[in-house]
């Protein structure tokens, strides 16, 4: 079974293991009973079996709904609040001294000198401090009214450029508000995508930070002939002097002051309707230069309709860690449902999000630790890298306590399988683990790109929470599917959210077709009010994305291809894009070997590479320098960590923990890389070569090892 496969191995000795598992079935038969009937798991296990979608009609390629939505797509949150302007207002009235958004203090920033010699900013944070959702609703009123005196009109664009944070939050609701059109641009773009999106939106105005202005704005000013005002959200920078003539540099806080003293008594603001546009959101695309998508209030809305759906007893309890790109989908949309049914959403960094992230000073406490939250979103690249923290600690520990750790790790394994819950295990074994996103979670929410079966359920099991993948495109307005709570099978998106419908559209040249047996196939198309209004300023684009049906209905061809299970979940299974014919006419999913070989402890990333004209597929690794380091000890190889990269001797050694991996995941021979460059530097958004959300961009990295596939490709390998 596929819980045999991710088990882990120990080595107890095989008389006392059958001690263990006696010991084990006899308190399993001792605790059932009672455990039956107070945990009310009789109707989870129920609720998991079920059929959660179902096509609406017999025809081969049919629609598939959710069992909840079969004769009508949800489209609305609240009665007549069919506008964001609406949703906060209604939030606003129902919550109005509850807390909304918590920022931590800086106590203290030091500079730590490395033994390297490089110098790491450091910081201590103190606690929380929280604006009501009245304060924020005065804030982004009075933030609205300002940037109409600075000029704003109604219907035109304005770019924000920030980090995550409580000021993103205000100003984005300001824009809502007062119907301006929000241009959101990732804070990790490179200059030349910030230049195309600012140019390209026509923008006069810009909200960004004093770290961003300095670091990315003050290059890329010049190229933007357009703009005359930059607010930053966290006060005036200390040098702004040489900024172009005719650009001013103003505050947010005195740009929300001009706003509250100025007087819109007599003019009746502008408010948005439903099909107005209310975010340009530039994707980071994993190919070429950045699209804006350009969402709509009912596409929003109709999007965090679906989500919310999802998430059982959402409300006042809950507590949300905003730390992902709210420039990024997953990130605003989550924050929206979050903002929408009184929660609070305390924001954090990637660099601050643990006691072990990377500015904490050692000995003070990480933003989890903290605020305790109780619903994260998390990318798949953040989970694998908690998932491989969390084992490479494990391997050190005493044989005593590893194997302790193993028994209960696979014990949990199986009793998930069936359905069950393991009350002791959790307080014993896992209360420690747990701690590390703050000991509270109930739900993980995870989206952006596939998440292994593996590292879902050691998130299943050490952080007892449910994970809830979900599969959605900017394009979607991050909507699509969400697997339900008590659904612990690994591998799946779950069924069609209640605002919208998904069917399966015949791919011949990949030999996928909505007739297969056992499960339909095909190129994954979502309808609904969550599809997006198309690109921006590029008709063309928008025609080959979206098509519009007999019925009216809009549907997103989204290049990834899927099957339907029998109870009406979607299983992701490939990508148009990723898929490569190679020199004899085999096809190869660059995406299924990449996702066979990336949790070996070995590889941090990897890429795969064919080419039409070759018959063999090669790869990009970025290794786990730890695991690589000691793998060069025991074949005796010295050297600095460049050297141990560039090492021919050290790539073969490598490869043969590739292939070995491959078999054991049944790829095919041709599927198997035969040739690797090890690559000494991490691939991050900054470097370009991967996106936000940490997926691969294979084009820029083929330009960046375009000597080394040449070097890989220029000898015939027997």
């Amino acid at each position: 079974s596929q819980a045999a496969k991710m088990k882990l191995k120990h080595n107890i000795n095989p008389v006392l293991l059958q001690i263990i598992n006696f010991i084990v079935l006899v308190y399993s038969l001792v605790t059932y009973i009672p455990w039956y009937i107070l945990s009310g798991s009789k109707q989870a296990i129920a609720k998991a079996k079920q059929v959660k979608a179902r096509p609406v009609n017999n025809k081969p390629g049919g629609a598939y709904r959710s069992v909840n939505s079969l004769h009508c797509l949800a489209s609305v949150l609240y009665p007549g609040c069919d506008t964001l302007d609406k949703v906060f207002k209604y939030a606003k009235t129902k919550y109005k001294d509850k807390k909304l958004l918590g920022t931590r203090e800086i106590l203290k920033e030091e500079d730590e000198i490395q033994p390297s010699g490089k110098v790491f900013k450091k910081v201590i944070l103190g606690k929380y401090t929280w604006l009501s959702y009245e304060d924020v609703y005065i804030k982004a009123v009075n933030f609205g009214n300002g940037l109409a005196v600075l000029g704003q009109q109604p219907k035109t664009n304005i770019a924000i450029f920030c980090e995550t944070r409580a000021e993103w939050m205000i100003a984005a609701q300001a824009c809502f508000m007062c119907n301006y059109q929000l241009v959101t641009l990732y804070a990790t773009l490179g200059g030349p995508a910030i230049v195309h999106g600012l140019n390209e939106t026509e923008v006069t105005t810009i909200i960004t930070s004093k770290e961003l202005m300095q670091t990315k704005l003050k290059e890329i000013v010049s190229q933007v002939p357009l703009l005359r005002h930059i607010i930053t959200v966290d006060g005036k920078p200390t040098t702004w002097s040489e900024f172009p003539k005719g650009v001013i540099v103003h505050t947010m806080a005195s740009v929300q002051a001009m706003g509250a003293k100025a007087d819109t008594g007599n003019k009746q603001p502008s408010r948005p309707v439903p099909s107005d546009i209310a975010v340009i959101m530039y994707t980071s695309g994993s190919t070429g230069i950045p699209k804006g998508v350009m969402i709509s209030h009912c596409n929003i809305i109709a999007g965090i309709t679906g989500m919310a759906e999802r998430i059982p007893n959402l409300g006042e309890k809950d507590t949300y860690i905003g730390y992902l790109p709210l420039a990024h989908v997953l990130e605003l949309s989550a924050e929206l449902v979050c903002l929408s049914h009184g929660c609070r959403i305390g924001y954090s960094s990637p660099q601050t999000l643990a006691d072990q992230s990377s500015k904490i000073k050692k000995g003070s406490k990480g933003d989890v630790t903290t605020l305790k939250p109780t619903l994260m979103a998390a990318v798949p690249e953040i989970m694998d890298r908690i998932y491989k923290n969390v084992m490479n600690k494990v391997n050190e520990m005493t044989s005593f306590q590893r194997n302790l750790f193993i028994l209960a790790y696979n014990y949990k394994m199986e009793q998930i399988s069936k359905g069950y819950t393991t009350p002791l295990c959790d307080s014993l074994i896992f209360r420690k683990v747990r701690l590390l996103l703050g000991g509270k979670i109930r739900i993980l929410l995870c989206g952006g790109a596939p998440l292994s079966a593996a590292t879902q359920r050691f998130m299943n099991i050490c952080f007892c929470c449910p994970v809830g993948q979900g599969y959605g495109l900017t394009e979607s307005a991050g909507a699509g599917t969400i697997t339900e709570v008590w659904d612990y099978t690994t591998g799946r998106v779950g069924a069609p959210l209640v605002c919208c419908e998904i069917k399966l559209m015949n791919w011949e040249e990949g030999g996928y077709y909505n007739t297969d047996k056992p499960y339909p196939r095909g190129e994954i198309l979502i309808g609904g009010q969550n599809v997006t209004v198309g690109y921006y300023k590029n008709e063309a684009r928008t025609k080959k994305d979206f098509t519009v049906d007999e019925n009216g209905q809009r549907w997103l061809h989204t290049g990834d291809i899927g099957e339907f299970h029998h109870d009406g979940c979607l299983k992701i299974i490939d990508r148009k894009k990723d898929l490569v014919k190679l020199q004899a006419g085999e096809y190869v999913s660059l995406g299924k070997v990449e996702a066979a070989l990336k949790n070996l402890p070995l590889v941090d990333n990897i890429c795969a590479y064919a080419s039409s004209f070759h018959s063999y597929v090669i790869g990009f690794v970025v290794p786990n320098q730890k695991e690589l380091a000691e793998l060069a000890r025991k074949k005796g190889f010295k050297g600095t960590w460049e050297e141990i990269c560039n090492s021919p001797e050290m790539e073969k050694e490598v490869l043969k923990v590739l292939a070995e991996a491959a078999m054991a995941a049944n790829l095919e021979k041709f599927e198997i890389p035969v040739k690797i460059r090890l690559s000494p530097d991490p691939w991050t958004p900054e470097t370009g070569l991967v996106t936000d959300a940490f997926k691969l961009k294979r084009k820029e990295l083929t330009a960046f090892y375009q000597t080394d596939i040449d070097r890989m490709y220029g000898k015939n390998v027997k």
